[in-house]
């Protein structure tokens, strides 16, 4: 059986678990003279059931899946010629795949070497025969331990506070996961850039105003030390963010309130859900639209005027993003202004203030923790953004702060650098986890600073 046939096969003999233990446990409650009679209701004998049944049998087959790889290529290398035997990590990784591909059939054996050839069929044999190791394994925990749990089930079995510590557990395990995942991330992009600062000095990397890091490809070429200054990435991206939060900001706030506090019923329910397929356009979409419409209408329109506007600019980018944005600002913020209490409108409106002033003096403030959270996200969804910049306002790093000329941002840079066959020990590759860590030190400057104005201005009700 595959990886997915077990799974099904652990979850099926679940439900048999969770059947056949609530149905003891019935049964023992009807001979008894009732469900009052057993220490908990037959559903949680069921899941206790259940949960024995699948816990062990999935926690072993991630284990398996863990090692079996790594333990069957090492047996199959192994048995490898001296001569064949990889003597470094790429030597063993090649081997590997030449291996697999012959495996699968992508490789014709006839073009082989037949110590390859030989090594493929040992793989096929392990692969079986793991598979159908695995496969009883699995099957035989889990029949064990549901019988197991099916012949504990009793009357004064406390089966709720056994479910209830398991998933307490279960939810410990994922909250560490999950912050486990979030070290992980920052410590790995920390260590990159660790040796990119080695390579390149932070005050060039965050003082200098010439970016340039395709210069250092190859070290005997002309100007292989390349530049590496980030301020005209740091510029760009701000530029066009700003551009964005000054469309989204105000129009998402004022198309909040008014649907949460001016527009109809019938109103709301049409305007809301069509604001938000705002939000599910696929970026690429926005990046055409910008590039195909919004851009040539600010040429000829910038022509009219006597302006000169780039082919692609800052504020073409910047217009559109803040078009996309707009459903995030709208959208939390709706729902924060929606969820002040109705005694807060009907106070400030029995005192004599009009529905405007109850807007200014009441709900803005009772739900600015919200706003701002909206707006933060907002942000961190406009520095983030990639396709739009690329096709609406390009991939030059200029010092400048011209909406009407070619910008870049830091995603972008970090696309650009990262794509293709990249060697992760030169300056080019590794300054992407640099601007990377930067763009984390400016998310947790910001969440920083919205907790701070949160504090500052929170109004506090009873």
């Amino acid at each position: 059986m595959g990886f997915g046939s077990l799974i099904l096969a652990v979850l099926g003999l679940s439900l048999i678990a969770f059947y056949a233990s609530r149905v003891k446990a019935l049964s023992m409650a009807k001979s008894l003279g009732g469900i009052q009679q057993l220490a908990s209701l037959p559903f949680f004998y069921g899941m206790r059931a259940a949960i024995w049944c699948a816990l062990p049998a999935l926690a072993l087959l991630i284990i398996w899946s863990l090692f079996d790889n790594h333990i069957i290529s090492t047996i199959v290398l192994s048995n490898l010629p001296d001569s064949v035997k990889p003597t470094n990590t790429d030597q063993h990784n090649l081997l590997i795949n030449s291996i697999e591909n012959i495996s699968s059939g992508s490789l014709d054996p006839q073009f082989a070497d037949p110590n390859l050839v030989s090594a493929s069929k040992i793989l096929d044999q392990l692969n079986n025969t793991a598979q159908k190791l695995l496969t009883i394994l699995i099957l035989s925990v889990s029949i064990f331990f549901m019988s197991f749990a099916w012949i504990k089930v009793s009357p004064k079995l406390h089966a709720r506070q056994m479910v209830e510590k398991m998933f307490k557990w279960t939810l410990l395990i994922a909250a560490c996961l999950a912050i486990l995942a979030t070290l992980g991330i920052i410590l790995s992009v920390l260590f990159e850039a660790i040796r990119f600062f080695q390579l390149v000095p932070a005050s060039d990397f965050l003082l200098g105003t010439e970016w340039s890091p395709q210069m250092a490809i190859r070290s005997d070429q002309v100007g292989s030390t390349g530049s590496f200054g980030a301020i005209p990435l740091f510029v760009g991206t701000l530029l066009i963010s700003f551009i964005a939060m000054c469309i989204a900001v105000p129009a998402g706030l004022m198309s909040a309130i008014y649907l949460a506090e001016y527009a109809k019923p019938v109103v709301r329910n049409f305007a809301k859900p069509v604001l938000e397929i705002l939000a599910g356009i696929p970026t690429v979409v926005y990046g055409f639209f910008a590039a195909l419409t919004v851009t040539p209408f600010l040429r000829e329109y910038g022509a009219t005027i006597g302006l000169e506007i780039s082919s692609e600019s800052a504020l073409s980018a910047g217009l559109v993003m803040g078009v996309m944005i707009i459903p995030f600002v709208s959208s939390l913020a709706d729902d924060v202004i929606t969820a002040v209490p109705q005694s807060l409108r009907d106070g400030s409106l029995g005192l004599g203030a009009t529905k405007s002033e109850t807007i200014k003096k009441v709900i803005f403030p009772a739900a600015l923790p919200g706003i701002v959270g909206g707006v933060l996200l907002a942000v961190s969804r406009a520095i983030g953004e990639t396709m739009i910049v690329v096709m609406a306002a390009g991939l030059a790093a200029k010092m400048t702060i011209n909406p009407l000329e070619t910008v870049t941002t830091v995603t972008v840079q970090i696309v650009t650098l990262l794509v293709g066959d990249q060697e992760f020990d030169s300056p080019k590759t590794l300054a992407a986890f640099a601007l990377g860590l930067m763009l984390f030190v400016v998310t947790l400057i910001l969440n920083f600073l919205a907790l701070r104005i949160v504090n500052k201005y929170r109004e506090q009700y009873d």
